[in-house]
């Protein structure tokens, strides 16, 4: 019988926001940082953005995250706009050189 991907535990549940489809939620980073993180379908999607995980361009239609810092002043003005592969591999693979 083949096996089951564990399921990813969340420090917070999911909830709608006021942003149309775009769904939030609280990410706890490596070194015990908070991130909020949301979700942007890809329908929302309107602008070319780069990646901080692996430098490519996000282009528009393609669903992504946000994420800034929770606990720092002006943490929103450090919004970055991530893939979500880029997001949940970031521990183990870092920011590209150009975001370090």
């Amino acid at each position: 019988m083949p096996r089951r991907k564990p399921q990813r535990s969340r420090s917070q549940p999911t909830h709608r926001s006021a942003f149309g489809d775009a769904t939030s939620r609280i990410d706890d980073g490596p070194a015990g940082e908070r991130y909020q993180v949301r979700t942007v379908p890809g329908s929302r999607a309107t602008k070319i953005y780069r990646c901080p995980g692996c430098d490519h361009e996000i282009r528009p239609g393609v669903a992504h995250l946000v994420a800034w810092p929770v606990d720092e002043i002006g943490g929103a003005d450090e919004r970055r706009h991530w893939h979500a592969g880029c997001w949940s591999g970031r521990e183990t693979r870092g920011l590209t050189r150009r975001w370090s």
